[in-house]
C-alpha cells in the first residue's frame, strides 16, 4: 500500500497517496472534499467553464482506492458535493457508478458547509462521527482532541535540493489530522496561512502527496522523509 503509516491516539493509520485515509483494523476509509459536480456548478452560475471531467477523475480515484484497500466503512467528511444541486443533478453514468462503490458497505455522509443537508444516494448521514476515540467532522475545531476532518484543502511548498515543489498534504498534530481535498480541481490552502497556522501544534507535520506521501515539518521544511 502506497501510503504513510502512523499512531494517532492509539489507530495505526495510513495517509495514503491519493489523498485518502485507511484505518486498516477497522477496515474504515475515510476521504475529504470530493466536491463533485464543481465544474457543473461553476457553469450553472455563469462562470468560466471547466472541462467536465472531475467528477469522472475523482471517482475513477476513489473506485481505485476502494478496490485497493476493501473497506467496509467509507466516510466522506463534508463537501462531498459542490453544492445540493450537484447532488441532485449527477448524471446517470456518475451515480450508477457511485451507488456500485457503496453497495455492500456502511457509507457514512458527514454534513459540510456546501453540503449541508442529506443527500438522495442513500448512506447514513451526520454532522459528526465518532468511532473508537475518534471523532470525525468537516471543520476542525481547536478544542478537540482526536479529531479528524477536512474543509482547508491544505497544501504545501517545499524547497529540497535546489527545487521547489508544491503539493497537497495531510496535517498531523498530536490533537488533529486534517485531510486534503480529493476532489480534482479543488485548489488549497497554504498550510502557512493564518487558519491552518492557528489549529496545528508546534511539531505538526505535513504528509505531502505524490509518488509517494512525504512527512516533513509543517513550519519550515527540512529534508522530506518518504512513507
Amino acid at each position: 500500500m502506497n501510503g504513510h503509516s502512523f499512531t494517532f491516539h492509539g489507530a495505526e493509520l495510513v495517509a495514503l497517496a491519493s489523498g485518502g485515509l485507511f484505518w486498516p483494523a477497522e477496515r474504515l476509509y475515510c476521504v475529504a472534499d470530493l466536491h463533485l459536480g464543481k465544474s457543473e456548478r461553476i457553469a450553472r452560475g455563469g462562470g468560466s467553464l471547466l472541462p467536465p471531467y472531475e467528477t469522472r477523475d475523482t471517482l475513477a480515484r476513489l473506485d481505485a482506492d476502494l478496490a485497493g484497500c476493501a473497506p467496509k466503512t467509507v466516510l466522506c467528511l463534508g463537501d462531498s458535493f459542490d453544492d445540493l444541486a450537484a447532488a441532485e443533478g449527477l448524471d446517470d453514468n456518475a451515480a450508477l457508478w457511485l451507488t456500485r462503490m457503496m453497495a455492500g458497505r456502511r457509507w457514512i455522509w458527514i454534513a459540510g458547509n456546501h453540503d449541508p443537508a442529506p443527500v438522495s444516494l442513500g448512506g447514513g448521514h451526520h454532522g459528526e462521527y465518532r468511532h473508537r476515540g475518534l471523532s470525525f467532522r468537516h471543520i476542525a475545531t481547536p478544542e478537540e482532541s482526536g479529531e479528524i476532518s477536512g474543509h482547508y484543502h491544505p497544501k504545501i511548498r517545499l524547497h529540497m535540493r535546489g527545487a521547489s515543489l508544491s503539493g497537497a498534504c495531510f496535517l498531523l498534530d498530536a490533537a488533529r489530522l486534517i485531510l486534503p481535498s480529493f476532489g480534482t480541481f479543488t485548489g488549497g490552502l497554504r498550510a502557512s496561512s493564518p487558519e491552518l497556522d492557528g489549529l496545528m501544534g508546534p511539531d505538526a507535520l505535513a504528509l505531502v502527496l505524490g509518488r509517494r506521501v512525504l512527512a516533513v515539518p509543517m513550519r519550515g521544511a527540512g529534508l522530506a522523509k518518504p512513507g
